[in-house]
């Protein structure tokens, strides 16, 4: 073991030989290459790897990178900073720095960190800075990681990427404890998943996304979301809902979205397109711009449960059963405070709703407050079947709920609701978005075979 007296030895005698050396660097130098020797890993500097550096260091790093890939070693890396670009990693890859103090830096000229086909790829304790620099064609990210069999992204930050922040494809493994800000698209972006864990991050004011779990075709996914922080993510690109949203399923199945705190979104904070056996469960939901929580078009089967929202244009969509939506149960959220303007001029549906469903669909227990239309749409038009709502409440909306009775609709039952403060009608009969019968609450069914109406609270 090196100690101080022997370091001030050494710079005695590098002295008489008339060399300088600095004391405090060597014993920095050495303690690098004890912690390096202890973990089994390898010292940067006996590759050239400088912190501080001013030119581009990816050759060094890379010959760096290739020898502890070729001995399965870890590497450390000293804090400062380190300009590298077009870095492409080896198979297996443990890199490590102090967190908050190592710092990548993207030197421009097209990529900055790819990886593909690799067994093995962890980073941990780093700052990625991506310095809005050109990121080039094909590539999808800061970080563009596709086909790691195990992969490890633990308490980085990953900064100012001119497209997304995380870009994977074809992996499997965890990202935790990191913090992504400034990405132009989404800050993390996983395409056909293979077992992947997206938990306990901050994610801010990214241009089009926050989390966007997807997949190239319709199959299961089994990503796992939760704990995440998210807030202020816009819909730089524009639409009616592809971008701008907190986290964003499509196409992907079995996905289980948990215990998120998501706010200040341009569209929703949680929005399912296409993904059957989603789970939504215990999100906070703050300000969103439009729909807060949305399962949409091509699924079947989602369960949205202890969620609460707070500030949205409407609150709960589960819907688009002329696409095949269908099945879900959504019980326990508290929704509130809605608004008629929404992120594009409204559609015949309009904004200002509490919950909204279609088909094959139990609602209870939940609370709506707040509604400026209704707080509760049961179907559109003849897209209605098999609607149980019961044991709800609902007070200050427009209307309390709004069932549809056009030809074709199926089976509802409106039971043991308590709706109160409302300003056009307890529960109201529509065809389409025309109100046509009196208050249901008062009168029953109105002749609608298909509607039960009984037992509702109305004050």
């Amino acid at each position: 073991m090196l100690n101080r007296r022997h370091l001030l030895g050494l710079a005695a005698g590098a002295a008489g030989l008339g060399l300088i050396i600095d004391p405090a660097r060597a014993a920095k130098q050495a303690t690098a290459k004890q912690v390096a020797s202890k973990a089994g890993g390898i010292d940067p500097a006996d590759f050239g790897v400088r912190p501080g550096a001013t030119d581009d260091q990816s050759k060094a790093f890379a010959k760096m990178l290739k020898t502890a890939s070729d001995g399965n070693q870890p590497i450390l890396l000293p804090p400062g900073t380190y300009i590298v670009s077009e870095l492409v990693l080896p198979p297996r890859v443990r890199l490590a720095g102090i967190a908050g103090a190592t710092r990548l830096i993207h030197g421009g000229g097209g990529a900055f960190i790819r990886g593909e086909n690799a067994d093995h790829i962890a980073f941990s304790g780093l700052m990625f800075d991506g310095a809005k620099q050109y990121l080039g064609e094909g590539v999808s990210g800061l970080l563009d990681l596709r086909s790691v069999k195990a992969l490890v992204i633990d308490d980085c930050q990953v900064n100012a990427a001119s497209k997304n922040g995380i870009a994977l494809q074809r992996a499997a493994g965890r990202i935790e404890r990191c913090t992504v800000t400034g990405a132009a698209d989404a800050g993390i972006w996983s395409v056909d998943a293979a077992g992947l864990s997206i938990s306990a991050n901050a994610i801010d004011d990214c241009g089009n996304g926050g989390i966007l779990v997807h997949r190239w075709q319709i199959g299961e996914d089994s990503t796992m979301v939760s704990g995440n922080r998210i807030t202020r993510i816009g819909a730089r690109n524009g639409g009616t809902g592809q971008n701008g949203n907190g986290i964003n399923v499509f196409r992907a199945g079995g996905v289980l979205i948990s215990n998120n705190i998501v706010s200040d979104c341009a569209f929703s904070a949680i929005r399912a397109n296409s993904g059957s056996n989603v789970q939504i469960t215990g999100n906070s939901c703050l300000r969103s711009g439009e729909t807060a929580l949305y399962s949409e078009f091509a699924f079947e089967g989602a369960a949205i449960a202890n969620n609460v929202i707070d500030g949205a244009a409407n609150g709960i969509a589960i819907v688009n059963f002329n696409e095949g939506g269908r099945m879900a149960t959504c019980s326990g959220n508290i929704v509130r405070n809605l608004s008629t303007t929404g992120p594009y001029p409204a559609e015949v549906g309009g904004f200002g709703i509490g919950i909204g469903v279609e088909a094959d669909t139990t609602v209870t227990g939940n609370v709506v407050e707040n509604a400026p239309q209704c707080g509760m749409q049961l179907g559109w038009g003849p897209y209605l079947r098999n609607v149980i709502a019961t044991s709800n409440v609902v007070r200050k909306a427009g209307i309390g709920i709004a069932v549809s009775v056009v030809d074709g609709a199926g089976p509802t039952i409106i039971a043991d609701n308590v709706l109160q403060d409302l300003l056009h009608g307890a529960i109201i009969g529509k065809r389409w978005a025309e109100p046509v019968t009196a208050d249901l609450a008062e009168i029953g069914n109105a002749g609608y075979e298909h509607l039960t109406v009984e037992r509702n609270r109305v004050s």
